[in-house]
C-alpha cells in the first residue's frame, strides 16, 4: 500500500504537432475585372456591435422636415399629404394614402423648368395638328376620311363575299337616316354594307405589293426593286381609273353628293379579285383554269361596279334638281358600261408580276 504523503505524478500536456510541409493552394484565375474567384465563400470580416442611435441623437442634417430619417445622397423625400378629416401628425389609413405631387429636384430639375417643358411639349403638339389641319385638310379632309374606316369583322367578311359573289345580291343602294339636325345622312359601312369603305382597299393594296413579290421570288427572279415597281404600279391603276370616272362626270354634268372618296373605295375593290388570280397562279394549276379566274374576278368586278357606280351616275330624280332626259339618260349608260369594261385593262395590267 502507498502512503497518503505520496503525490500524484506530474501532469503532461500534449505537445501540439505541426506537418513539416503545407501545400499551396491552387492557383484561381483571375476574372476580367482583376478580382480573384474563390471556390469557397471569402471570410468574413468581424463585425461589432454598435448600439442604435436613438431619435434625438440623430443629427438634425439627418433628418427632413417632418423629423422622418434621411440618408445621406438620397433625394429628399416629400412629406404625406395629410387626408381630409384625419388629425394632424396621424398616418392616414392603408389604401387611401393621398398621391404627391412629382418632385422633379430630385433628377436635378426646379418645378419652373418641368413646368416649361411641359408647357412647350403640349404647345409643339398642338401646333403639328395646325398645321396638318390647314395644309392637308382641303386636300384630304380627315374628319370625313374616319367614316370610310368605321368597319367592323362581320362587315369585311360580308363585303368580300359580296365582291366575289355579286350575282344574287339585293338591294344595291344605300340607307340613309335623319340626323339630330333633321337632315339625311348615310349610314356607315358598319350599319349598311352597300357603303363604300377604304379598308378592304388599302388592305388588299398593301397585300397585292407583297403578293407580287412572292409570285416573283417563287419564280426566281425576286428583286428589292419589285415593291417600289408594283406599288408604282398599283397607285397608277387607282389614279387613272379615278381621272377617268372624274373626267366622265365633269363632261356630262353628272352633279351630287358623291365624294372622291367614293369613288376611290370602288376603284380599289378590284384589287381583291387581282388578289385572287395572283394566289390560283401561285397554285400552277395551269393556263387555263388561271385564265378561267382572271375573266370570272373581271366579271364580277365589273357587275359590281355597274350597280354600285349606278347611283351616282344615274341618281334617282328625287336626288336630282332638274329630271336627266332621255339622250343623258343613254350616254350615261353608255359611260357606265365603259368604266366596268375598263376594269379587264386595269386587272390586266396588275397581274402581269
Amino acid at each position: 500500500m502507498y502512503g497518503n504523503n505520496r503525490s500524484p505524478p506530474p501532469l503532461q500536456h500534449p505537445v501540439p504537432t505541426h506537418p513539416a510541409y503545407i501545400p499551396e493552394p491552387p492557383s484561381t484565375p483571375i476574372s476580367p475585372q482583376g478580382y480573384e474567384r474563390y471556390t469557397s465563400s471569402p471570410p468574413q470580416a468581424q463585425t461589432y456591435a454598435q448600439p442604435i442611435p436613438t431619435r434625438s441623437s440623430i443629427s438634425p442634417s439627418y433628418m427632413n422636415h417632418g423629423g422622418q430619417y434621411q440618408p445621406m445622397g438620397s433625394p429628399p423625400r416629400q412629406a404625406p399629404i395629410p387626408s381630409h378629416g384625419a388629425p394632424q401628425g396621424q398616418i392616414p389609413p392603408q389604401g387611401r394614402i393621398p398621391t404627391a405631387p412629382v418632385d422633379f429636384s430630385a433628377w436635378g430639375l426646379n418645378d419652373a423648368t418641368a413646368q416649361f417643358g411641359m408647357q412647350l411639349g403640349q404647345s409643339a403638339v398642338a401646333a403639328g395638328q395646325d398645321y396638318v389641319q390647314k395644309n392637308l385638310g382641303g386636300l384630304i379632309p380627315i374628319t370625313a376620311v374616319k367614316y370610310y374606316f368605321h368597319v367592323s369583322n362581320s362587315y369585311v367578311l360580308n363585303k368580300l363575299r359580296l365582291l366575289v359573289f355579286p350575282w344574287r345580291h339585293k338591294p344595291w343602294s344605300r340607307r340613309s337616316r335623319l340626323s339630330e339636325n333633321g337632315q339625311r345622312e348615310l349610314l356607315p359601312p358598319t350599319e349598311d354594307i352597300n357603303a363604300p369603305d377604304l379598308y378592304i382597299p388599302l388592305m388588299a393594296f398593301v397585300t397585292y405589293i407583297l403578293l407580287a413579290a412572292v409570285h416573283s421570288g417563287v419564280n426566281s427572279n425576286f428583286n428589292p426593286e419589285i415593291l417600289g415597281l408594283s406599288a408604282s404600279t398599283a397607285l397608277m391603276v387607282v389614279l387613272l381609273d379615278l381621272a377617268f370616272v372624274k373626267l366622265g362626270c365633269y363632261i356630262m354634268g353628272i352633279q351630287g353628293p358623291t365624294q372622291v372618296l367614293d369613288l376611290l373605295s370602288y376603284n380599289g375593290y378590284k384589287f381583291v379579285g387581282v388578289i385572287i388570280t395572283l394566289l390560283v397562279g401561285l397554285l400552277h394549276v395551269g393556263r387555263t383554269l388561271y385564265v378561267a379566274v382572271f375573266l370570272y374576278t373581271f366579271f364580277a368586278t365589273a357587275f359590281f361596279l355597274l350597280r354600285s357606280l349606278r347611283s351616282v351616275i344615274l341618281p334617282d330624280a328625287s336626288a336630282t334638281a332638274s329630271p336627266v332626259n332621255t339622250a343623258a339618260r343613254s350616254r350615261r349608260i353608255m359611260f357606265l358600261f365603259l368604266v366596268a369594261a375598263t376594269q379587264i385593262v386595269y386587272m390586266g395590267l396588275l397581274v402581269r408580276v
